[in-house]
């Protein structure tokens, strides 16, 4: 039982949450890359970085930049402890 409590526990601890950077309003554009980024004891002190405009072919041709905490993300984070917490980023580009 008390396994049971800490499973539902650990599960209603973890969320979703999505920060968007919407740089054209012509569509949502195309996804050009998703990568899943590491950060450790919930990305105290840490960053990653990636040039969108690398990826999509110029500045002008970026639509939107997202990072997600995913259902996964969090659970992993969760389950250990806020040691190991990835996040998904996201760029969509204008074709």
């Amino acid at each position: 039982m008390k396994n049971l409590i800490l499973a539902l526990a650990l599960i209603a601890m973890t969320g979703c949450a999505t920060q968007s950077f919407t740089l054209h309003n012509s569509g949502s554009g195309t996804l050009s890359k998703e990568d899943s980024q590491s950060f450790f004891i919930s990305g105290l002190g840490q960053e990653k970085q990636f040039n969108a405009a690398t990826i999509c072919g110029g500045a002008d041709k970026v639509a939107k930049v997202e990072v997600e905490l995913t259902f996964l993300d969090g659970f992993l984070g969760g389950l250990t402890l806020g040691i190991y917490t990835p996040r998904t980023a996201r760029v969509y580009c204008i074709q």
